[in-house]
């Protein structure tokens, strides 16, 4: 069920690791670009993976302004939850797509490509070409 999604949907909730993967791939020239996992503290919902640049950050949305995306961020997920709080943490490349790997940092557990339906990367590298290149 969860292949079927819409690619947004998809990329919102359960492959953002990958969509920042493929990102970063194809992107990444000189060490440049950061996977950046929110994690929120004391077990709340509301982790996501983001890549980052000095100034913005990519998801699912496309670009946005680094500062502003995480205000954000915050401010929606307090909505709900009004002590909601995050962690936010850098994340290497290859631990995107490797289960083992992201099992060693405590809190993440990610799904690698292969383990969705169908693999997940090619689907993300084709949402990748609705957006432009990163700003420079």
């Amino acid at each position: 069920m969860r292949w079927n999604l819409p690619d947004r949907v998809f990329f919102a909730c359960g492959a953002c690791h990958i969509l920042a993967h493929a990102f970063i791939q194809r992107y990444c020239t000189a060490g440049d670009l950061t996977a950046v996992w929110l994690h929120p503290k004391n077990n709340y919902p509301g982790n996501h993976i983001v890549v980052a640049h000095d100034d913005w950050v990519f998801d699912y949305h496309g670009y946005s302004k680094h500062t502003a995306f995480i205000s954000h961020y915050i401010r929606r997920a307090r909505q709900r939850w009004p002590d909601w709080d995050v962690e936010i943490k850098d994340i290497p490349q290859d631990v995107l797509i490797s289960e083992p790997k992201s099992r060693q940092i405590d809190g993440l557990w990610l799904r690698e490509p292969k383990q969705f339906l169908h693999d997940a990367l090619p689907r993300a590298e084709r949402f990748l070409a609705r957006f432009a290149p990163p700003p420079t």
